[in-house]
């Protein structure tokens, strides 16, 4: 329930994050984060269950589709952010503890209240009834991929959970960030691990939630850095602070001026978190203990309570904000991908055609197959002396190339003429006043009008037979291609035709 303070008490902390439907129905006073189960079901269900449609398709694997990664340096808290967001207990401690990237695909389903998860990775695929069990398989997941020592790997786990209590939501855990490599590590592990992050984040269709310790230099931060070249607008980067207990005293107001986007701009933000730090854990802390004590947190604090009142702070803030940005940032991204998928499926159209279809196997269909092909290719035919055939976009029909070519050998008899020109009027001047008889005046003889022509056609009969042969040429070439179009498959009768 919610009290009169607006602070929500220890009888009800199942409301704090992902929201019970049904609970959230019988109390109308909840405060806004409370009632994140209506909006996901409202606004962002239908966008997600068309994205989740397409890759269970399959277009994944040609083309991205929207998704939040997190970034962020070693031991940044990344795992414990995508932990209180998903409610599900994830690889934690010192060092690079994730070492291969991880999907977690959260699903939301209404008509049952059984928690579902599955693992998988290359073959191998795993049902899980016990949320306990997740980080287990998660560390053996990476163990099988990565090895057993602190190696990375750009192959994917898979998490996909299925619960009541989650959002629609797909996120992408990723290696933290190392610059020094330790123990076994190989020597480019930093080189390594950039190169696995950037992979992720260049992609438009990805919303990158750089996280970064309240008890760092945010202008030092590398995770921050790599959004920005990627991202030098922030239209798809929040950032997300991390441990504000941890933070020294006196360096207060400089976290808070960081949450306000006052000294490294973004323009999508800064949220403030506090998750389940490594003594909450030992002394067994619930999830959702962990967020009644996050909110009393910066309820308390002096110099982050601004920050909560301004709904910048706490994990359901942050799981809102992401709502919201998530649902714009699909609908941003759909029009370009109902593009690239028209692309894609006219071009594999167009592959498919050139193969035909299948010849069948009865005697009496393999004729009217035969026809079929026959009759096609006559139409085709038909149509290439109509000049009325099928050409690509960047070809032309027979008529319009046979055309060129007489507008070709028009220019070579105009310029035969005028290089000839003075010739020929100097030899009619020399017969108007050495050989002109009974001719009248500007009449030549016919036999000398005969010479002097057949001298000027002489030039031309080399480029005529040039021209000759490319234009008869060009009918048996067509007729070539129709041929393979039409019986590229079958050999015997592209044979014949040929």
């Amino acid at each position: 329930m919610v009290n009169s303070t607006g602070k929500i008490t220890d009888s009800d902390p199942g409301l704090i994050l992902n929201g019970l439907a049904d609970k959230a129905e019988k109390n109308p006073d909840m405060e806004p984060e409370n009632s994140l189960c209506n909006h996901y079901e409202e606004k962002v269900r239908p966008c997600i269950d068309l994205i989740d449609s397409l890759r269970a398709l399959g277009v994944e694997q040609d083309l991205a589709l929207p998704a939040i990664a997190v970034i962020g340096d070693q031991s940044s808290g990344k795992s414990s952010v995508l932990e209180a967001l998903s409610g599900v207990a994830l690889p934690r401690g010192s060092g690079i503890v994730t070492r291969c990237p991880l999907v977690l695909k959260l699903k939301k389903v209404t008509n049952q209240d059984e928690w579902r998860g599955k693992v998988s990775y290359q073959d191998f695929e795993k049902e899980i009834s016990d949320p306990s069990e997740v980080e287990a398989e998660i560390n053996k997941a990476q163990n099988a991929i990565a090895g057993e020592g602190q190696g990375i790997s750009h192959e994917l786990i898979n998490l996909e959970v299925s619960s009541s209590h989650v959002p629609d939501l797909t996120l992408i855990d990723l290696p933290g960030i190392t610059r020094v490599a330790v123990g076994n590590q190989p020597a480019d592990i930093g080189r390594q691990t950039k190169q696995l992050i950037r992979k992720y984040i260049l992609r438009q269709e990805t919303i990158n939630l750089v996280v970064v310790p309240c008890n760092v230099d945010i202008a030092t931060t590398e995770a921050l850095s790599m959004a920005q070249e990627v991202d030098p607008d922030g239209d798809r980067t929040i950032g997300i602070l991390t441990k504000p207990d941890l933070v020294d005293r006196g360096t207060e107001s400089k976290v808070v001026d960081v949450a306000q986007n006052l000294v490294c701009h973004l323009k999508k933000g800064y949220m403030i978190v506090k998750c389940r730090g490594q003594q909450d854990i030992q002394d067994q802390v619930t999830l959702a203990e962990a967020l009644q004590k996050e909110r009393d947190f910066f309820e308390d604090h002096p110099h982050f309570r601004v920050l909560l009142e301004e709904g910048r702070a706490t994990v359901p803030c942050l799981a809102d904000k992401l709502t919201s940005e998530l649902i714009m940032h699909i609908c941003k991204t759909l029009p370009l991908l109902e593009n690239q998928i028209k692309e894609n499926h006219e071009k594999i159209t167009e592959e498919l055609q050139k193969y035909g279809s299948d010849v069948p196997e009865d005697e009496h269909e393999k004729m009217f197959f035969l026809i079929d092909k026959i009759n096609a290719f006559s139409h085709d035919i038909n149509s290439l002396i109509e000049g009325e055939e099928s050409v690509g976009e960047n070809d032309s029909r027979l008529f319009t190339k046979i055309r060129n070519e007489f507008h070709k050998w028009n220019t070579v008899i105009e310029k035969a003429f005028q290089k000839g020109y003075k010739a020929i009027y100097k030899q009619i001047e020399k017969f108007e006043n050495r050989y002109r008889g009974r001719e009248l005046p500007g009449f030549v003889n016919y036999k000398t009008f005969e010479i002097i022509i057949k001298q000027q056609i002489k030039e031309l009969e080399e480029p005529a037979v040039d021209m000759l042969h490319t234009v008869t040429d060009m009918g048996p070439a067509a007729f070539t291609g129709i041929s393979k179009a039409n019986f590229d498959e079958f050999f015997n009768l592209y044979r014949n035709y040929q």
